[in-house]
């Protein structure tokens, strides 16, 4: 049986999951096939190779973290173009900065249901350090030929969190920064007034189907009311 398990949402769009990782941990991988290349917004725990398992086209892949926690960039050392904000570079790279959880996620007690491959420990795994080719601001756009997701810079579940948008076809890749689960925002580098700042935003962004870090996708209407919750929850 495969480790992951891909879905597609629509055409030329697929998320794929890890099942058998803890649902702390389980994080969404979301790839778009474009028209010139293909985008893959974060990579899963870095248990097994992913990049063979993916749903991608052949076609160049622009490599995408939403940020740097470990369970969104165990394999982004897999891609030769790797993008992701300047805030957390430091964690891209394996260098002391941002924090990526790495001790934690190694000392998880219910870590996996099953193992990725026989005879494996989490002894026999490591982070990879993968250095950022490029950083990305607010306002950047990311174009894969026959579509582009625009930056935004959505901070509070970590300094440099961030989501893409097709404003065009309205599909909204949120990562960390809002999510149909717990809301986690008290980790080190998490930030509440931050996170205040980026729902009273998200509450207001206009999409049609939004894909989260974690738990299921989202409908605006969805979104928002998760983005309002927390507001008169924390506000």
């Amino acid at each position: 049986m495969s480790w992951f398990l891909t879905r597609s949402l629509a055409p030329g769009v697929f998320v794929t999951l890890e099942p058998a990782v803890d649902p702390m941990f389980r994080a969404t991988m979301v790839t778009v096939l474009g028209r010139d290349r293909d985008l893959q917004f974060d990579f899963g725990c870095g248990l097994v190779t992913l990049r063979p398992s993916l749903p991608l086209s052949g076609k160049p892949v622009v490599a995408v973290a939403s940020h740097a926690h470990v369970d969104h960039i165990g394999a982004l050392h897999e891609f030769s173009d790797r993008r992701a904000h300047a805030a957390e570079a430091t964690g891209y790279a394996g260098l002391p900065g941002v924090e990526t959880f790495a001790d934690e996620f190694r000392s998880w007690d219910t870590l996996v249901t099953a193992l990725p491959e026989p005879g494996w420990t989490i002894d026999t795994w490591s982070l990879h350090p993968a250095p950022l080719t490029e950083t990305l601001a607010e306002g950047d756009r990311v174009d894969i030929g026959d579509r582009a997701f625009t930056v935004l810079h959505l901070p509070g579940h970590s300094p440099g969190g961030i989501g893409l948008l097709d404003e065009v076809d309205g599909l909204f890749l949120t990562g960390d920064a809002i999510y149909d689960d717990e809301i986690l925002d008290d980790l080190p580098g998490a930030s509440i007034p931050d996170y205040l700042a980026t729902m009273e935003r998200l509450r207001r962004i206009d999409c049609h189907l939004a894909i989260g870090g974690h738990g299921p996708e989202m409908t605006r209407a969805r979104m928002a009311a998760i983005a309002e919750d927390y507001l008169k929850r924390r506000g």
